[in-house]
């Protein structure tokens, strides 16, 4: 399969995690639109391996062109005043996230964990380990999962000037499109910092802005078993949880989504992405 073969599978895959539409569009809107709880079939119980063997429909796709590329392109976002904090779904859906990666030597673990338990999940990676790991995120555009914005360098964006902070956007929106095959929609702030000019340039690139609202805080490193808590009692329809597959020893974030993974499954919760509405 040649190049140009690949890219238009990733931007079908991409185009299908992204389909229909987002949560309001102004001021203090802050629900995702989800892919429907009944598009991914839970695993049933009995381990790793009979949940591995149900496949999900995930990938919904918009109308296609005989060359496979998308009939319409996503809406242009409006800019917000405050990120998106919640996902919207029926039954108990939630979003597992991942930041500052990927990183060689943990983000394959997490993506063969996804994979096994047949999850989606979005990744916000950092353009400089993004130029070095864009082969991770082919692999995130081949499992499905959505690759979002987390700048270039992971800078306090409140202290930049405009075009430096646009710089930190931008640079990251075309090592994005040149390893994962489509530019990003979706955009986090390093640190959750947030102000009118960040929204403005995200929103000009294209991208909605997306928080949390459950912290692992996995980067203090605070134990596994810590980590497993904190999701768990976290859980609840909607949330948008915040873990990180770089910036450090991430050894604890990768056992933690071990153990906390399927037993959140065996509790009925859903782990899907967010989607965006089309012309």
């Amino acid at each position: 399969m040649d190049m140009d073969q690949l890219l238009t599978r990733r931007r079908a895959l991409i185009a299908g995690a992204a389909v229909l539409g987002t949560a309001g569009a102004t001021g203090t809107a802050r629900v995702l639109t989800a892919e429907p709880a009944g598009s991914q079939v839970r695993p049933p119980a009995g381990g790793p391996r009979a949940r591995a063997a149900l496949k999900s429909s995930a990938h919904r796709l918009p109308p296609m062109t005989e060359d496979g590329r998308p009939r319409s392109r996503p809406l242009r976002p409006s800019v917000r005043r405050e990120p998106l904090l919640h996902v919207s779904g029926r039954g108990r859906t939630m979003v597992l996230t991942f930041d500052d990666g990927p990183d060689p030597r943990y983000t394959p673990s997490i993506l063969k964990t996804l994979r096994e338990y047949d999850v989606r999940a979005m990744f916000f990676v950092c353009g400089k380990m993004a130029a070095a790991g864009k082969n991770l995120l082919a692999e995130m555009a081949d499992d499905g999962h959505v690759v979002g914005n987390h700048t270039w360098t992971h800078p306090l964006l409140t202290e930049l000037r405009r075009p430096q902070i646009r710089s930190e956007i931008e640079r990251t929106c075309d090592v994005i499109e040149d390893a994962y095959g489509a530019r990003p929609l979706w955009f986090r702030a390093p640190y959750g910092a947030w102000n009118r000019a960040v929204f403005q340039i995200g929103a000009d690139l294209g991208m909605e802005p997306v928080a949390w609202t459950v912290d692992s805080l996995d980067w203090t490193t605070p134990g596994t078993g810590t980590i497993v808590r904190r999701v768990e009692h976290g859980a609840a329809p909607g949330v948008i949880v915040l873990s990180h597959d770089a910036g450090g020893d991430r050894s604890q974030t990768v056992r933690a989504l071990r153990d906390y993974l399927p037993q959140l499954l065996d509790r009925g919760y859903h782990f899907t992405v967010p989607r965006r509405r089309y012309a």
